[in-house]
């Protein structure tokens, strides 16, 4: 079966007439360990014009299956001007340095060169999933500007991603705090989103977990506020007022669009982590 027979979307996205020169407009995939999704962003406003388009990730998902789907995404979408790409990877002057909930042959590999022989566009910027939410939350949040200190946005899903921010919304970039030991697991096999599903834990049971790892970034960072995203984050009502640990907490205001609108401002900045 091929990549694109198995997208799926919750309706399918209306013809929209876009030129992919308009700086208003850019276009970014978030690839994530369930699936792979992308579409046009509205740039003025941090909106997906009309509606995202999203595949399985395939199983296993390596580079080249990777990039075939993610080929078939901007397909989609006949977009021809620059993509910007997130993996959950640290990505270092386009080299892929390490592979969470991705198959392991991505380390190493040089991640313009793929994408170049399997994605038609103009250009590429490819860069950590976290990352780019992270600086989707800082310009179109609204919860970042006016804090002064840390910020620490972590994306709770099948792993936990994150993006430190400091000075309004600068990026420290490459952070993998869902790998930092906490007891005796890392943060991300304690409390990630994938954890409470496979467990079948309540809200109650999962925050208290979720508590433990916040309360370790505060000794390691001292943030002044924690914004939390995910799919998981549509619910947060449920498990926010459970937390216990110290630092205010929100939920994330983009949701689980805000790694594609990262990515997409990462792609018309023309950024090169």
């Amino acid at each position: 079966m091929s990549a694109a027979s198995t997208a799926t979307t919750t309706a399918e996205p209306e013809p929209v007439a876009i030129d992919p020169g308009d700086p208003r407009y850019a276009f970014g995939v978030d690839v994530g360990g369930s699936g792979v999704k992308g579409g046009i962003v509205d740039l003025t406003t941090g909106t997906l014009v009309g509606d995202r388009h999203k595949i399985k990730t395939p199983q296993p998902a390596t580079p080249k299956a990777v990039a075939t789907t993610v080929a078939a995404i901007v397909e989609h979408f006949s977009w021809t001007g620059r993509v910007g790409i997130t993996l959950p990877s640290v990505v270092v002057d386009g080299v892929v340095r390490t592979a969470a909930n991705i198959d392991k042959g991505w380390i190493g590999t040089d991640a313009y060169a793929l994408f170049g022989e399997h994605v038609s566009a103009e250009g590429f910027t490819v860069l950590n999933d976290a990352d780019a939410a992270g600086l989707a939350e800082a310009r179109y949040g609204g919860q970042v500007d006016d804090v002064e200190g840390v910020v620490i946005m972590l994306t709770l899903g099948t792993g936990i991603g994150s993006a430190i921010l400091f000075d309004g919304g600068r990026l420290l970039p490459n952070t993998e705090l869902g790998h930092l030991q906490v007891g005796d697991a890392i943060a991300e096999e304690r409390a990630s989103a994938r954890v409470k599903e496979d467990n079948d834990w309540s809200y109650a049971r999962w925050a208290k977990e979720l508590s433990r790892v916040l309360a370790e970034y505060e000794k390691l960072f001292s943030p002044k506020l924690f914004i939390l995203g995910g799919g998981i984050s549509r619910k947060s009502h449920k498990w926010l007022p459970l937390l216990t640990n110290s630092t205010p907490a929100a939920p994330a205001t983009l949701r689980n669009t805000a790694g594609i609108v990262g990515a997409a401002m990462a792609a018309q900045a023309g950024l090169r982590p």
